[in-house]
């Protein structure tokens, strides 16, 4: 069961992730979260640095589908500007959105990786739905309501993947 928490891969941040690494591995589609992922779950608009990573992925050919459990207007009024497809309400880690995401960029579970920032909606729903998974660090030290729930969980099955031997890198993510 606890292998369905861990991620492929596990970066700093989207600006950590391998554009050509991601290509060479035959990926043509991310499916990204928005909040805390992308952005600070408080912050209304992209980033200078956002746009350009949406612009960087694009050149080289990818397509982009946010997919966020927050609501309608939050999840449009960040992507509707930058011309990024999105889902909201996507009651993640069901699986429905995530497949919903590869059929409008017509790509095959394993085209396509699932970026976020936490284990029991990203990660976990990602892997339960056949995709690559690449967990991020939050952008922001704080959350919404619900996420602070889900993060003192995310961090009891840290706690027990790494005395298990399944993870390495929670150690460093504390002291980073």
């Amino acid at each position: 069961m606890l292998k369905q928490f861990i991620p492929d891969q596990y970066v700093k941040s989207i600006y950590d992730i391998s554009i050509e690494e991601l290509k060479e591995n035959g990926i043509k589609g991310i499916i990204t979260d928005l909040d805390n992922t992308l952005i600070e779950w408080d912050r209304a608009d992209a980033t200078e640095e956002v746009v350009a990573w949406f612009e960087e992925v694009r050149k080289h050919g990818f397509e982009i589908v946010i997919v966020s459990n927050n609501n309608e207007k939050r999840v449009k009024s960040f992507s509707e500007p930058h011309k990024v497809t999105f889902i909201h309400s996507a009651r993640k880690p069901l699986s429905r959105a995530f497949k919903t995401a590869a059929k409008l960029m017509k790509l095959k579970r394993e085209e396509v990786v699932v970026i976020g920032d936490q284990l029991l909606t990203d990660v976990l729903g990602g892997n339960r739905s056949g995709f690559q998974t690449i967990l991020v660090v939050p952008v922001a030290q704080t959350d919404g309501v619900l996420t602070r729930v889900n993060r003192r969980i995310e961090r009891r099955v840290f706690e027990i993947m790494r005395k298990r031997g399944l993870i390495e890198w929670e150690k460093q993510k504390k002291n980073e």
